[in-house]
């Protein structure tokens, strides 16, 4: 069952050398497959910028790419927690939410966010980590018996938690990676099916 959220694919390319020398890296000093889980989940947290909060035009296409250009949307630093996952055998897939673009309201649309499922063996479950990127309101961390992600679902505002699990990056949003020069002027314009 878990196979899919263990391949290789583009957009998470975790055979790549600089992936695979940043897991041994990362599991150095790691007593559990837990602690390696929380050691890649807050290095991609912490360590690799939202592209966004640093205003990089640089646009990262797939996982290798993240970590090369040490910046990042939350598409792509979700492909890299899923590479540094899978390289090291843990099943690890995407989830999206519908979020607005504005922080009070839904007057300049939306845009699709992804986080990761992340499976826990110890515990035969999924649970759900958001790697976007801390800052002044944003609080995500690890754990888990409840969530702590990045951003609370408004329904009011007509987002949508779509809870769905997900083995690869949304071919659509690959398709609006591939076709960026500039990561600030993406955009979408469409519902998660």
């Amino acid at each position: 069952m878990n196979e899919a959220y263990l391949i290789e694919t583009k957009t998470i390319d975790y055979k790549a050398l600089i992936i695979r020398e940043k897991v041994l890296e990362l599991m150095n000093g790691t007593e559990s497959t837990i602690d390696y889980i929380v050691k890649a989940y807050e290095f991609v947290r912490d360590e690799i910028p939202h592209s966004w909060d640093i205003q990089s035009t640089v646009v990262s296409r797939k996982a290798s790419e993240v970590l090369e250009n040490k910046t990042g949307i939350c598409w792509t630093k979700s492909c890299l927690l899923a590479a540094l996952l899978r390289a090291n055998g843990i099943p690890c897939g995407i989830s999206y939410q519908l979020l607005t673009r504005a922080d009070d309201d839904d007057s300049e649309g939306y845009i699709i966010h992804a986080l990761n499922t992340v499976f826990i063996e110890e515990q035969n479950k999924w649970i759900r980590l958001d790697a976007r990127g801390n800052k002044e309101n944003v609080h995500a961390k690890f754990c888990i018996e409840e969530e702590h992600l990045a951003f609370p679902v408004r329904s009011e505002f007509g987002e949508i938690d779509y809870r769905n699990n997900e083995p690869d990056l949304d071919e659509r949003l690959v398709n609006i990676l591939n076709n960026s020069e500039n990561i600030l002027e993406v955009t979408t314009d469409f519902k998660m099916d």
